[in-house]
């Protein structure tokens, strides 16, 4: 299985968030549960080619 890394936030009764992988992306929803699964269809849409020219967040090793 594998796993994503996310970072997320509560802003009054929202639940925010976006893929660490992505983070020019985000989502929400109504509960810590809603937005892992707006999360993963996010995921999807971003994995997919269905969202065109995505940028993404790596890391670099420097000798």
């Amino acid at each position: 299985m594998k796993t994503l890394g996310f970072t997320y936030w509560q802003d009054g009764e929202a639940w925010l968030g976006y893929l660490d992988e992505f983070p020019d992306y985000m989502t929400q929803g109504s509960s810590l549960e809603d937005l892992r699964a707006h999360l993963l269809d996010l995921h999807q849409d971003l994995t997919s080619g269905a969202v065109p020219h995505v940028r993404r967040h790596a890391v670099l090793e420097v000798a």
